[in-house]
Protein backbone atom coordinates (compact mmCIF):
# COMPACT_ATOMS: atom_id res chain seq x y z
CA UNK A 1 0.00 0.00 0.00
CA UNK A 2 0.89 3.76 -0.39
CA UNK A 3 3.18 5.63 1.96
CA UNK A 4 3.96 9.53 2.51
CA UNK A 5 5.26 10.67 -0.61
CA UNK A 6 4.45 7.77 -3.02
CA UNK A 7 2.04 8.34 -6.34
CA UNK A 8 -0.70 5.85 -5.97
CA UNK A 9 -1.31 4.96 -9.65
CA UNK A 10 -4.24 2.76 -11.59
CA UNK A 11 -3.26 0.64 -13.83
CA UNK A 12 -6.15 0.41 -15.66
CA UNK A 13 -5.86 -2.30 -18.46
CA UNK A 14 -3.58 -3.99 -16.02
CA UNK A 15 -3.48 -7.25 -17.85
CA UNK A 16 -2.38 -6.18 -21.35
CA UNK A 17 1.22 -5.16 -22.68
CA UNK A 18 0.95 -1.85 -21.45
CA UNK A 19 -0.40 -2.43 -17.81
CA UNK A 20 2.40 -5.43 -17.50
CA UNK A 21 4.93 -3.17 -18.51
CA UNK A 22 3.98 0.06 -16.33
CA UNK A 23 3.38 -2.85 -13.16
CA UNK A 24 7.06 -3.90 -13.96
CA UNK A 25 8.87 -0.25 -13.92
CA UNK A 26 6.33 0.38 -10.41
CA UNK A 27 7.80 -2.94 -8.96
CA UNK A 28 11.09 -0.99 -9.55
CA UNK A 29 10.47 1.94 -7.59
CA UNK A 30 8.52 0.32 -4.88
CA UNK A 31 9.84 3.77 -2.68
CA UNK A 32 8.10 5.91 -4.98
CA UNK A 33 4.48 4.25 -6.38
CA UNK A 34 1.86 1.82 -5.65
CA UNK A 35 -0.25 -0.28 -7.40
CA UNK A 36 -2.94 1.31 -5.90
CA UNK A 37 -6.05 0.24 -8.67
CA UNK A 38 -5.89 -2.54 -11.10
CA UNK A 39 -8.54 -3.49 -13.97
CA UNK A 40 -9.15 -6.47 -16.56
CA UNK A 41 -11.62 -6.67 -19.25
CA UNK A 42 -12.31 -9.93 -17.99
CA UNK A 43 -9.72 -12.05 -16.96
CA UNK A 44 -10.79 -12.87 -13.47
CA UNK A 45 -7.87 -15.51 -12.97
CA UNK A 46 -5.01 -12.95 -14.49
CA UNK A 47 -6.31 -10.15 -12.17
CA UNK A 48 -6.44 -12.22 -9.20
CA UNK A 49 -2.58 -13.15 -9.84
CA UNK A 50 -1.71 -9.57 -10.33
CA UNK A 51 -3.75 -8.48 -6.87
CA UNK A 52 -1.86 -11.28 -5.22
CA UNK A 53 1.51 -9.90 -6.42
CA UNK A 54 1.05 -6.17 -5.39
CA UNK A 55 -1.96 -5.47 -3.04
CA UNK A 56 -4.15 -2.80 -4.26
CA UNK A 57 -6.86 -1.31 -3.07
CA UNK A 58 -8.95 -2.11 -4.99
CA UNK A 59 -9.99 -4.12 -8.02
CA UNK A 60 -11.94 -3.98 -11.13
CA UNK A 61 -13.04 -6.35 -13.74
CA UNK A 62 -15.06 -4.49 -16.49
CA UNK A 63 -17.23 -7.66 -17.27
CA UNK A 64 -20.02 -6.94 -15.01
CA UNK A 65 -20.67 -10.73 -14.81
CA UNK A 66 -17.65 -11.68 -13.23
CA UNK A 67 -18.19 -9.90 -10.36
CA UNK A 68 -18.76 -12.67 -7.90
CA UNK A 69 -16.05 -14.38 -9.49
CA UNK A 70 -13.49 -11.44 -8.84
CA UNK A 71 -14.78 -10.88 -5.48
CA UNK A 72 -14.29 -14.88 -4.46
CA UNK A 73 -11.02 -15.48 -6.21
CA UNK A 74 -9.85 -12.09 -4.03
CA UNK A 75 -11.12 -13.60 -1.07
CA UNK A 76 -9.83 -17.13 -1.81
CA UNK A 77 -6.31 -15.35 -2.21
CA UNK A 78 -6.43 -13.96 1.41
CA UNK A 79 -6.53 -10.60 0.15
CA UNK A 80 -7.87 -6.81 1.48
CA UNK A 81 -8.21 -6.08 -2.05
CA UNK A 82 -11.86 -4.78 -2.83
CA UNK A 83 -13.81 -6.32 -5.75
CA UNK A 84 -15.58 -3.48 -8.44
CA UNK A 85 -17.12 -4.34 -12.00
CA UNK A 86 -18.51 -2.64 -14.47
CA UNK A 87 -17.83 0.65 -16.99
CA UNK A 88 -18.94 3.16 -14.20
CA UNK A 89 -17.10 1.08 -11.35
CA UNK A 90 -13.58 2.01 -13.80
CA UNK A 91 -15.13 6.09 -14.51
CA UNK A 92 -15.67 6.56 -10.38
CA UNK A 93 -12.30 4.92 -9.05
CA UNK A 94 -10.64 6.63 -11.86
CA UNK A 95 -11.79 9.49 -10.36
CA UNK A 96 -11.91 8.49 -6.66
CA UNK A 97 -8.80 9.39 -4.07
CA UNK A 98 -7.54 5.95 -4.32
CA UNK A 99 -5.45 6.90 -6.87
CA UNK A 100 -3.61 10.10 -8.22
CA UNK A 101 -1.90 8.64 -11.28
CA UNK A 102 -3.93 6.89 -14.22
CA UNK A 103 -2.70 4.66 -16.22
CA UNK A 104 -4.96 4.50 -19.66
CA UNK A 105 -4.32 1.71 -21.31
CA UNK A 106 -7.55 0.09 -21.61
CA UNK A 107 -8.32 -1.20 -25.36
CA UNK A 108 -10.42 0.76 -27.82
CA UNK A 109 -13.36 2.95 -27.08
CA UNK A 110 -14.15 1.09 -23.78
CA UNK A 111 -11.63 3.40 -22.52
CA UNK A 112 -12.89 6.74 -22.89
CA UNK A 113 -15.45 6.82 -20.36
CA UNK A 114 -12.19 6.38 -17.11
CA UNK A 115 -10.03 8.61 -19.47
CA UNK A 116 -12.41 11.60 -18.94
CA UNK A 117 -13.00 10.90 -15.40
CA UNK A 118 -9.76 10.62 -14.59
CA UNK A 119 -9.49 14.14 -16.96
CA UNK A 120 -12.41 15.89 -14.96
CA UNK A 121 -11.08 15.03 -11.51
CA UNK A 122 -7.41 16.45 -12.46
CA UNK A 123 -5.28 13.25 -12.05
CA UNK A 124 -1.93 12.55 -13.90
CA UNK A 125 -2.85 10.43 -16.49
CA UNK A 126 -0.69 8.17 -18.46
CA UNK A 127 -2.20 8.04 -22.09
CA UNK A 128 -1.80 4.61 -23.91
CA UNK A 129 -5.66 4.57 -24.86
CA UNK A 130 -5.61 6.33 -28.21
CA UNK A 131 -9.16 5.85 -29.06
CA UNK A 132 -10.34 8.33 -26.08
CA UNK A 133 -8.67 11.32 -27.79
CA UNK A 134 -9.29 10.03 -30.95
CA UNK A 135 -12.63 9.48 -30.33
CA UNK A 136 -13.13 12.69 -28.30
CA UNK A 137 -10.00 14.67 -28.31
CA UNK A 138 -11.30 18.42 -28.40
CA UNK A 139 -13.44 16.86 -25.44
CA UNK A 140 -10.83 15.37 -23.28
CA UNK A 141 -7.64 18.13 -23.82
CA UNK A 142 -10.61 20.82 -22.42
CA UNK A 143 -11.34 18.63 -19.67
CA UNK A 144 -7.53 18.63 -18.58
CA UNK A 145 -7.03 21.89 -19.31
CA UNK A 146 -9.94 23.41 -16.85
CA UNK A 147 -9.62 20.47 -14.78
CA UNK A 148 -6.01 21.03 -14.08
CA UNK A 149 -5.13 17.70 -14.86
CA UNK A 150 -1.82 16.44 -16.35
CA UNK A 151 -1.60 14.56 -19.80
CA UNK A 152 1.58 12.73 -20.57
CA UNK A 153 1.11 10.42 -23.82
CA UNK A 154 2.59 6.94 -23.51
CA UNK A 155 2.75 5.52 -27.05
CA UNK A 156 6.14 5.61 -27.78
CA UNK A 157 6.14 8.14 -30.84
CA UNK A 158 3.76 10.58 -28.89
CA UNK A 159 6.17 10.37 -25.79
CA UNK A 160 9.41 10.70 -28.59
CA UNK A 161 7.86 13.71 -29.31
CA UNK A 162 6.61 15.09 -25.74
CA UNK A 163 10.49 14.50 -24.62
CA UNK A 164 11.48 16.77 -27.73
CA UNK A 165 9.32 19.76 -27.32
CA UNK A 166 9.83 22.70 -25.56
CA UNK A 167 8.77 22.74 -22.16
CA UNK A 168 5.74 21.92 -21.15
CA UNK A 169 5.87 19.81 -23.91
CA UNK A 170 1.74 20.54 -24.81
CA UNK A 171 0.19 23.49 -25.84
CA UNK A 172 0.09 26.53 -28.24
CA UNK A 173 2.79 27.64 -26.98
CA UNK A 174 5.25 25.50 -29.17
CA UNK A 175 3.32 26.65 -32.15
CA UNK A 176 5.64 29.42 -33.43
CA UNK A 177 9.17 27.49 -33.32
CA UNK A 178 7.87 24.13 -34.21
CA UNK A 179 7.77 23.88 -38.06
CA UNK A 180 6.47 19.72 -38.45
CA UNK A 181 6.17 16.77 -35.89
CA UNK A 182 7.15 13.62 -38.03
CA UNK A 183 5.40 10.04 -36.70
CA UNK A 184 7.86 7.03 -37.03
CA UNK A 185 5.85 3.85 -38.23
CA UNK A 186 8.00 0.34 -38.07
CA UNK A 187 5.88 -0.32 -41.86
CA UNK A 188 4.44 -3.36 -39.83
CA UNK A 189 5.41 -7.21 -40.89
CA UNK A 190 4.27 -6.60 -44.70
CA UNK A 191 6.48 -3.53 -45.33
CA UNK A 192 7.48 -3.54 -48.60
CA UNK A 193 4.31 -5.76 -49.52
CA UNK A 194 1.61 -5.33 -52.73
CA UNK A 195 -1.98 -5.33 -52.27
CA UNK A 196 -2.25 -8.45 -54.58
CA UNK A 197 -0.06 -10.18 -52.04
CA UNK A 198 -1.94 -8.80 -48.68
CA UNK A 199 -5.12 -10.27 -49.89
CA UNK A 200 -4.27 -13.80 -48.72
CA UNK A 201 -3.15 -12.17 -45.18
CA UNK A 202 -4.12 -14.36 -42.36
CA UNK A 203 -4.73 -13.54 -38.60
CA UNK A 204 -1.36 -15.20 -37.76
CA UNK A 205 1.01 -13.34 -40.24
CA UNK A 206 -0.64 -9.96 -39.37
CA UNK A 207 0.16 -10.74 -35.02
CA UNK A 208 3.50 -11.14 -35.89
CA UNK A 209 5.25 -8.10 -35.23
CA UNK A 210 8.59 -7.20 -36.30
CA UNK A 211 9.73 -5.36 -33.26
CA UNK A 212 6.97 -5.05 -30.53
CA UNK A 213 5.10 -7.43 -28.54
CA UNK A 214 1.49 -5.88 -28.19
CA UNK A 215 -2.02 -7.08 -27.82
CA UNK A 216 -3.92 -8.69 -30.81
CA UNK A 217 -5.94 -5.38 -32.09
CA UNK A 218 -3.24 -3.13 -31.88
CA UNK A 219 -1.15 -6.03 -33.73
CA UNK A 220 -3.32 -5.55 -36.65
CA UNK A 221 -3.62 -2.26 -37.04
CA UNK A 222 0.22 -1.87 -36.92
CA UNK A 223 -0.21 -4.05 -40.07
CA UNK A 224 -2.85 -1.97 -41.79
CA UNK A 225 -0.59 1.08 -40.67
CA UNK A 226 -4.16 2.08 -39.04
CA UNK A 227 -2.37 2.27 -35.85
CA UNK A 228 -0.35 5.31 -37.33
CA UNK A 229 -3.27 7.08 -39.26
CA UNK A 230 -4.84 7.14 -35.39
CA UNK A 231 -1.88 8.43 -34.10
CA UNK A 232 -1.74 11.37 -36.42
CA UNK A 233 -5.09 12.50 -35.19
CA UNK A 234 -4.36 11.97 -31.83
CA UNK A 235 -0.85 13.92 -32.13
CA UNK A 236 -3.11 16.45 -33.48
CA UNK A 237 -4.51 17.05 -30.44
CA UNK A 238 -1.72 16.31 -27.76
CA UNK A 239 0.28 19.02 -29.65
CA UNK A 240 -2.06 21.54 -30.67
CA UNK A 241 -1.02 20.78 -34.34
CA UNK A 242 -2.56 21.35 -38.02
CA UNK A 243 -3.22 18.66 -39.95
CA UNK A 244 -0.71 19.58 -42.66
CA UNK A 245 1.99 19.89 -39.62
CA UNK A 246 1.67 15.85 -39.27
CA UNK A 247 4.54 13.94 -41.05
CA UNK A 248 4.88 10.26 -40.92
CA UNK A 249 7.95 8.29 -42.24
CA UNK A 250 8.35 4.23 -41.94
CA UNK A 251 11.64 3.11 -39.96
CA UNK A 252 11.57 -0.61 -39.83
CA UNK A 253 14.54 -0.31 -36.88
CA UNK A 254 12.10 1.45 -34.78
CA UNK A 255 14.88 2.93 -32.93
CA UNK A 256 14.10 6.68 -33.74
CA UNK A 257 10.92 6.62 -32.15
CA UNK A 258 9.72 10.28 -33.49
CA UNK A 259 11.13 13.50 -34.43
CA UNK A 260 9.94 17.58 -34.24
CA UNK A 261 11.61 19.97 -36.69
CA UNK A 262 12.27 23.43 -35.94
CA UNK A 263 11.62 26.59 -37.72
CA UNK A 264 15.60 27.18 -37.21
CA UNK A 265 16.61 23.80 -39.11
CA UNK A 266 16.99 21.81 -36.26
CA UNK A 267 15.64 18.44 -36.30
CA UNK A 268 15.54 16.84 -32.67
CA UNK A 269 14.82 13.11 -32.34
CA UNK A 270 14.25 10.48 -29.31
CA UNK A 271 15.94 6.93 -29.64
CA UNK A 272 15.88 4.28 -27.54
CA UNK A 273 15.46 -0.05 -27.83
CA UNK A 274 11.85 -0.47 -28.55
CA UNK A 275 10.53 -1.20 -25.26
CA UNK A 276 7.49 0.77 -24.18
CA UNK A 277 8.74 0.76 -20.20
CA UNK A 278 10.95 3.57 -21.37
CA UNK A 279 7.62 6.02 -21.70
CA UNK A 280 6.05 4.57 -18.89
CA UNK A 281 8.87 5.60 -16.92
CA UNK A 282 9.32 8.42 -18.03
CA UNK A 283 5.08 9.34 -17.61
CA UNK A 284 5.27 8.08 -13.71
CA UNK A 285 8.44 10.36 -12.28
CA UNK A 286 7.80 13.43 -14.88
CA UNK A 287 10.01 15.52 -14.98
CA UNK A 288 12.68 13.64 -13.47
CA UNK A 289 14.11 10.33 -15.09
CA UNK A 290 14.22 7.04 -13.67
CA UNK A 291 15.63 3.48 -13.81
CA UNK A 292 13.52 1.53 -16.35
CA UNK A 293 14.93 -1.57 -16.73
CA UNK A 294 15.71 -0.73 -20.19
CA UNK A 295 18.97 -1.12 -21.75
CA UNK A 296 20.57 1.61 -22.98
CA UNK A 297 20.43 1.57 -26.66
CA UNK A 298 23.91 0.09 -28.91
CA UNK A 299 24.45 2.72 -31.71
CA UNK A 300 27.49 0.22 -32.94
CA UNK A 301 24.86 -3.01 -33.14
CA UNK A 302 21.70 -0.48 -35.04
CA UNK A 303 24.58 -0.34 -37.81
CA UNK A 304 22.16 1.68 -39.85
CA UNK A 305 19.08 3.85 -39.44
CA UNK A 306 16.25 3.63 -42.47
CA UNK A 307 14.02 5.91 -43.77
CA UNK A 308 11.16 5.41 -46.47
CA UNK A 309 8.13 6.87 -47.50
CA UNK A 310 4.74 5.18 -46.48
CA UNK A 311 3.35 3.25 -48.84
CA UNK A 312 -0.24 4.30 -48.50
CA UNK A 313 -1.65 2.87 -52.20
CA UNK A 314 -1.39 -0.47 -50.40
CA UNK A 315 -2.13 0.39 -46.81
CA UNK A 316 -5.23 3.07 -47.17
CA UNK A 317 -5.70 2.93 -43.70
CA UNK A 318 -3.57 5.86 -43.15
CA UNK A 319 -4.96 8.27 -46.00
CA UNK A 320 -8.52 7.71 -44.44
CA UNK A 321 -7.29 8.60 -41.07
CA UNK A 322 -6.13 11.94 -42.37
CA UNK A 323 -9.03 12.22 -44.50
CA UNK A 324 -11.17 12.00 -41.25
CA UNK A 325 -9.20 14.17 -39.52
CA UNK A 326 -9.84 16.58 -42.18
CA UNK A 327 -13.66 16.37 -41.65
CA UNK A 328 -13.58 16.38 -37.85
CA UNK A 329 -14.38 14.22 -34.45
CA UNK A 330 -17.73 12.75 -35.85
CA UNK A 331 -15.07 10.90 -38.84
CA UNK A 332 -12.89 10.34 -36.68
CA UNK A 333 -15.33 8.49 -34.21
CA UNK A 334 -16.83 6.71 -36.92
CA UNK A 335 -13.25 5.71 -38.38
CA UNK A 336 -12.51 4.26 -34.85
CA UNK A 337 -15.45 2.41 -34.43
CA UNK A 338 -15.29 1.12 -37.90
CA UNK A 339 -11.89 -0.18 -37.68
CA UNK A 340 -12.56 -1.64 -33.99
CA UNK A 341 -15.79 -3.93 -35.77
CA UNK A 342 -13.07 -4.62 -38.64
CA UNK A 343 -10.44 -5.62 -37.38
CA UNK A 344 -12.19 -7.95 -34.76
CA UNK A 345 -14.16 -9.46 -37.70
CA UNK A 346 -10.44 -10.55 -39.45
CA UNK A 347 -9.44 -11.70 -36.35
CA UNK A 348 -12.36 -14.16 -36.52
CA UNK A 349 -11.55 -15.13 -39.99
CA UNK A 350 -15.09 -13.04 -41.29
CA UNK A 351 -13.36 -10.53 -43.34
CA UNK A 352 -10.25 -10.76 -45.78
CA UNK A 353 -7.15 -8.37 -44.12
CA UNK A 354 -8.20 -6.24 -47.13
CA UNK A 355 -11.69 -5.65 -45.94
CA UNK A 356 -10.35 -3.85 -43.27
CA UNK A 357 -9.61 -0.76 -44.76
CA UNK A 358 -12.61 -1.23 -47.51
CA UNK A 359 -15.49 -1.54 -44.47
CA UNK A 360 -13.73 1.89 -43.02
CA UNK A 361 -14.33 3.84 -46.25
CA UNK A 362 -17.79 2.14 -46.81
CA UNK A 363 -18.70 3.52 -42.99
CA UNK A 364 -17.32 7.20 -43.52
CA UNK A 365 -19.00 7.14 -47.11
CA UNK A 366 -22.40 6.64 -45.47
CA UNK A 367 -21.66 8.82 -42.48
CA UNK A 368 -20.50 11.83 -44.79
CA UNK A 369 -21.68 15.07 -43.48
CA UNK A 370 -22.38 13.89 -39.91
CA UNK A 371 -21.43 16.39 -37.12
CA UNK A 372 -20.90 15.85 -33.90
CA UNK A 373 -20.87 18.65 -30.93
CA UNK A 374 -21.06 16.60 -27.53
CA UNK A 375 -20.06 13.43 -26.09
CA UNK A 376 -23.89 11.90 -26.22
CA UNK A 377 -23.64 12.37 -29.75
CA UNK A 378 -19.97 11.21 -30.41
CA UNK A 379 -21.26 7.96 -28.72
CA UNK A 380 -24.13 7.90 -30.80
CA UNK A 381 -21.94 8.28 -34.28
CA UNK A 382 -19.84 5.47 -32.65
CA UNK A 383 -23.74 3.45 -32.44
CA UNK A 384 -24.02 3.75 -35.85
CA UNK A 385 -20.68 3.25 -37.37
CA UNK A 386 -20.27 0.11 -35.42
CA UNK A 387 -24.02 -1.19 -36.96
CA UNK A 388 -22.99 -0.36 -40.70
CA UNK A 389 -19.71 -2.02 -40.38
CA UNK A 390 -21.20 -4.86 -39.05
CA UNK A 391 -23.78 -4.42 -42.40
CA UNK A 392 -21.10 -3.76 -44.50
CA UNK A 393 -19.21 -7.09 -43.44
CA UNK A 394 -22.14 -9.46 -43.63
CA UNK A 395 -23.20 -8.05 -47.15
Amino acid sequence: MSGPGKRNVAVLGATGSIGTSALDVIARHPDRFAASVLSANGNVEALVGLCAKYKPAVAVIADESRYADLRDGLRAAGLATRAEAGPQALADIAASDACDTVVAAIVGAAGLPSTLAAAGAGKRILLANKESIVVAGELLMRAVAQCGAELLPIDSEHNAIFQCLPAPGIGAANRQSVRRIVLTASGGPFRGWSRERLAGVTPEQACAHPKWRMGRKISVDSATLMNKGLEVIEARWLFDAAPENIGVVVHPQSLVHSLVEYVDGSTLAQLGNPDMRTALAYGLAFPERIDAGVAPLDLFAAAKLEFEQPDEASFPCLPLARAAMRAGPAATTALNAANEVAVSAFLQRRLAFLGIPATIEAVLEKLSGTTAVDLDALLDVDRQARRLAEAAIAA
